[in-house]
């Protein structure tokens, strides 16, 4: 079993990869060829955003987000201690200071209730992130924002594909930002990522940003890097989204499989009721999870940790902080990922799910009955024993196969 099935991925849709590589191969024009542009018009057509700027990785959309916004040092930009470290990294590689806001408890998302304490006069922009394929309080964001003319950025690089009150995550603020990286749900070969705005005026800053600050060759115009999504990124990429859309209907299948066979024992993330998840993780909450995942991968289980160890806790980062997040620094003690991903079907999930439970009595990290809103964070608070009912679906949930 794979954590993220690439191989079946690229089988089905081999001839249509391969068939947008050679085109590439035959034209020859590598970097910013025509399957860029068509690639952000397909991506600027599906999201409703006026314009799309595909850059060279999700890291470097933020950064040139920022620079768009003339986001410097002396600046302030509000976002989570509980993501990868990009957020963070954009922010200070401009020179700002990241300040952070503790996260929710069932969505592991930035709680837009603790955002407007943190606002100060050098705040110039609130970066959320869309963690795990779901968008995070945007509406309640932008109001936090607006009254004070601060941009927000969305850093959609798990989320997109998803929704937020029926509008697509990278079109839910002033900017959107996402990744391409292979494992996302929508992944390239490589690194790349996108930009998306209705502003004119930041589409065309970022557009000149991204190729060294040039505005016509050789005449530059502002501070740029270089930031291209090469031209064969974008053919993977154009060739991928035309099995998109049932991807992520396969993804959001396997999520709800795991829900109906997790959500009453351990702690589960909450899909909230206004949003969609593409489900670029599906992750639960063990104690004790080395055993838990010892356990799993002797079973051929393979998880993962997203993310062990909060922004704030990183030692490139801990002079920032001296608050503590108490959410996020939970969290990060029992987060566990499962295998995701269009092709698990409902026999691996089942099998999945079954040796989970056994390892979660075994390592007596079982919480019965839980809601998402009653996610525990500390272990003390976590009841010694597994329920019945979680012993009798260890026991029967995974299928006597293999695969």
């Amino acid at each position: 079993m794979d954590f993220i099935d690439l191989k079946s991925q690229y089988l089905a849709s081999r001839e249509l990869i391969d068939g947008r590589i050679q085109a590439v191969l035959d034209h020859g024009q590598y970097i910013l060829g025509p399957e860029v542009a068509e690639l952000e018009a397909r991506l600027a057509e599906r999201t409703g955003a006026r314009h799309c700027i595909t850059v060279s990785s999700g890291t470097e959309a933020l950064i040139i987000a920022m620079m768009a916004l003339g986001i410097k040092a002396g600046d302030e930009v509000i976002t989570t201690p509980f993501s990868f470290i990009a957020a963070a990294e954009a922010v200070m590689l401009v020179g700002a200071t990241p300040v952070f806001a503790d996260v929710e408890a069932a969505t592991g998302n930035i709680d837009a209730r603790l955002v407007a304490e943190r606002i100060t006069p050098r705040t110039r922009a609130i970066l959320p992130v869309s963690l795990y394929g779901q968008p995070a309080d945007m509406d309640a964001i932008n109001a936090i924002a607006e009254p004070y003319g601060i941009a927000v950025i969305e850093d959609a690089a798990q989320s997109f594909g998803a929704t937020y009150r029926g509008r697509q995550s990278c079109h839910l603020s002033t900017i959107g930002c996402t990744s391409f990286f292979p494992s996302k749900p929508l992944g390239c070969y490589g690194d790349g990522g996108a930009l998306f705005t209705d502003d004119d005026a930041l589409a065309q800053a970022m557009r000149e940003i991204r190729v060294h600050g040039q505005s016509h060759r050789y005449v530059h115009t502002r501070l740029g890097v270089g930031g291209r999504m090469d031209t064969l990124q974008c053919a993977v990429v154009l060739a991928k989204l035309e099995r998109f859309d049932w991807e992520v209907e396969q993804r959001q299948r396997a999520a709800a499989e795991y829900d109906a066979l997790l959500r009453h024992q351990i702690p589960v993330f909450a899909v909230r009721n206004d949003r969609s998840s593409v489900h670029a993780q599906y992750t639960v909450l063990v104690d004790e999870r080395e055993r838990v995942r010892a356990q799993l991968a002797a079973a051929g289980i393979p998880t993962a940790v997203h993310y062990p160890v909060p922004i704030h806790r990183q030692a490139a980062y801990a002079h920032l902080a001296p608050d503590t997040y108490p959410v996020a620094e939970g969290l990060a003690r029992r987060v566990l990922s499962l295998p995701m991903g269009p092709f698990l079907d409902d026999a691996s999930a089942q099998r999945v799910a079954g040796a989970l439970l056994d390892a979660c009595r075994q390592a007596r990290s079982a919480i019965p009955a839980v809601t998402p809103d009653e996610v525990a964070l500390a272990s003390t608070t976590v009841p010694t024993t597994v329920t019945a009912t979680a012993t009798a679906s260890a026991s029967t949930a995974a299928p006597a196969t293999t695969s």
